[in-house]
């Protein structure tokens, strides 16, 4: 076979081709990073790769140069992610023996002892897009794809700038269509209803509070949809505290903290879920302190959830506190029965699922603590259904929900706090003030963990409400003692033996 020794020179190209293939190098690295998103997560993608960029890349040798901020992001991504670059990228980049280096801002800027060849890596990197855009039939012509460096550069600045703002991660399911109304959440529905048409003039800001799977998160993202439908030109930003506290972390590590506050004091709505995680984390609180009021003070609408009333989040300022009951606070409850049912009856219709009035009733009145597990049954016996290509009946649902309620587990909604307190005080001959007072004796503290775990064990209450009605504790108080009598009922048999001699009093009284 006749072999040819093909000797590439630098290739001159005018200034908008030129352009053209800078485009192909953002184009291929942000594919990178959507693969990486969906492969290991948007936690590390935000971390670690989100401020490194693809400098340099050679398909003769198949060497790539990636520039990092610092580092300290340099060594971690070569110590922990270099075989997830050669795995992705190398694919994207058609090359199965990639070469992966690593330089940072300190490192000099000359990569030839690196790369040695002479073609560019722009020239590079549009050969291998090319190449890939043909076997993904991509349409868009070349004249298309040449665009200039004005633009260019505006729509990734936009894009970049906007990527928190434009209400990207707003669920287009939570409406308020889909949001059934009942007597345990109305309040929360009609505030949250009149932010989306009088955005920054009436409660703000809204604080919506309950326990976990009642539908504060739905009404957060049913306020997003509602403005977006009706000024879609307004910027929305929703998170979770989570992100919020992992994004600000991230903005101090590359000395990005100004940028970070001044994202969220443009915005239009703010949406912020579950705060109380803002608990003893002193420098978050600090910047969402500077945006809130920036935000307030031009009457920007700012939303917040938590599974508490402010007052009892442990750990938080009280300026905050205080800002937090500026506007609405309203919570939400689990529902009642006939809720529950109507619920039903809706997702079954979103569904095209056919839901006998008798099998709703069945299932709303076996699930008790919260409308996710309400839903989650629901699609338990709709999968069933569809499985066996049987019609959803009583009989199946009690089959497919065999243990999801019991006679006991009913009587768990009926059982009062207080009715607790009096049986346990009755029962160790302690007067119902001392298991809610403050002292610390030894045997009122020992019965006052017998009554929370008693009141964990047999309610549906949450912590802080437990904790609220015996002397105002935390919801930490309530769980130590919860796992020191879990702990001793696990070894002593005649401790286990009273603790189940004061269950049957509760339930059975």
């Amino acid at each position: 076979m006749l072999s040819v020794n093909v000797v590439k020179k630098p290739y001159h190209c005018n200034k908008q081709h030129r352009l053209a293939l800078e485009d192909h190098v953002v184009v291929i690295w942000d594919e990178f990073l959507k693969i990486l998103k969906e492969e290991a997560g948007s936690q590390l993608v935000e971390t670690w790769f989100k401020s490194v960029r693809l400098d340099t890349w050679n398909s003769s040798t198949q060497h790539i140069v990636l520039r990092a901020p610092n580092q300290f992001v340099r060594s971690w991504i070569q110590d922990h992610y270099t075989e997830l670059i050669k795995k992705h990228l190398g694919r994207l980049l058609n090359a199965t023996q990639l070469k992966v280096h690593v330089l940072c801002k300190e490192d000099a800027n000359d990569t030839k002892s690196i790369i040695p060849a002479s073609v560019t890596a722009q020239d590079d990197l549009t050969s291998s897009f090319l190449a890939q855009s043909s076997t993904r039939k991509q349409t868009t012509s070349s004249s298309q794809a040449l665009v200039t460096r004005d633009t260019k550069t505006a729509l990734v600045s936009k894009d970049r700038k906007t990527k928190k703002r434009d209400g990207a991660h707003i669920n287009p399911a939570y409406t308020f269509d889909s949001f059934v109304v009942g007597p345990t959440n109305s309040l929360a529905h009609a505030a949250a209803y009149a932010i989306g048409e009088n955005l920054g003039k009436i409660y703000n800001p809204l604080y919506i509070y309950g326990s976990t799977g009642l539908g504060k998160t739905h009404l957060l993202h049913a306020i997003a949809n509602e403005v977006k439908k009706q000024n879609p030109s307004l910027a929305i930003a929703y998170e979770t505290s989570d992100n919020f506290i992992n994004e600000f972390i991230n903005s101090i590590r590359f000395d990005r903290s100004d940028q970070f506050r001044k994202r969220y004091e443009t915005i239009d709505l703010f949406l912020l879920d579950d705060i109380q995680f803002f608990s003893n984390k002193e420098q978050t609180q600090e910047i969402f302190f500077h945006i809130f009021n920036s935000l307030y003070e031009r009457q920007k609408q700012i939303i917040l959830s938590s599974d508490t009333f402010p007052q009892e989040i442990k750990g938080l300022q009280n300026r905050l506190k205080s800002r937090m009951e500026w506007g609405l606070v309203a919570d939400i409850q689990m529902p009642d029965l006939e809720t529950k049912i109507a619920i039903l009856k809706k997702k079954a219709a979103l569904n095209n699922m056919q839901l006998a009035d008798e099998v709703a009733d069945f299932i709303a009145s076996r699930v008790l603590s919260n409308i996710r597990e309400l839903e989650g049954a629901l699609i338990r016996v709709g999968a069933f259904a569809s499985l066996t290509n049987t019609p959803i009946s009583l009989e199946m649902a009690r089959k497919v929900l065999l243990n999801l309620g019991h006679t006991q587990e009913r009587k768990r909604e009926n059982i009062a706090l207080e009715n607790i307190i009096r049986i346990v005080s009755r029962y160790y001959d302690v007067s119902p003030v001392d298991i809610k007072s403050k002292s610390r004796h030894k045997d009122i503290a020992a019965v006052r963990q017998v009554t929370f775990y008693l009141m964990k064990k047999l309610t549906y209450n949450s912590l802080q409400a437990i904790g609220t009605v015996v002397g105002g504790r935390d919801h930490s108080t309530v769980i130590h003692a919860v796992q020191k009598v879990e702990a001793m009922v696990a070894v002593d048999k005649q401790f286990e033996a009273k603790i189940k001699q004061l269950e049957h009093e509760i339930v059975t009284g």
